[in-house]
């Protein structure tokens, strides 16, 4: 099954699409957060074959919900309701973080033309995290 992965931002949703055998996720596209979103998702969902998506859960560092969470929980609620998936939850804390050192890596690699976008590479990483974690559970 493949898996959608977002980012979700007040300005910028990062994408990221598993592999067909949802064992791991990739860095897919950005998509700006306007009214649009939920028609865009959905379309890209049905056209890449998506039975699941997972959604970075923001919390702070008191395991609160943060503003940022409040707008993702919406965006998963109505894309539950709307396409008929399962939404799930994977903590997104540090993924921005450890996406901006992923280009300073590779340039270490010698591959200076993969300059991946931060938001759709977190998105990468929330969701293969989740799908890490339900591999082995």
């Amino acid at each position: 099954m493949r898996y959608l992965g977002i980012d979700y931002g007040t300005k910028k949703i990062g994408l990221a699409l598993s592999d067909e055998n949802g064992s791991m996720g990739f860095p897919h596209s950005i998509l700006p957060n306007t009214p649009r979103l939920v028609g865009d998702l959905l379309a890209l969902a049905a056209k890449e074959g998506v039975g699941a998506i997972v959604i970075g859960d923001s919390k702070d560092y008191h395991g609160r919900d943060n503003a940022v969470a409040v707008g993702a929980r919406a965006l998963g609620e109505v894309l539950s309701e709307r396409a008929g998936l399962p939404v799930f939850y994977e903590w997104e804390g540090l993924t921005s973080a450890e996406a901006r050192r992923a280009p300073e890596k590779m340039q270490k690699s010698r591959a200076p033309s993969a300059h991946p976008d931060i938001d759709s590479s977190a998105a990468a990483l929330i969701l293969t995290s989740y799908l890490s974690k339900e591999k082995h559970a």
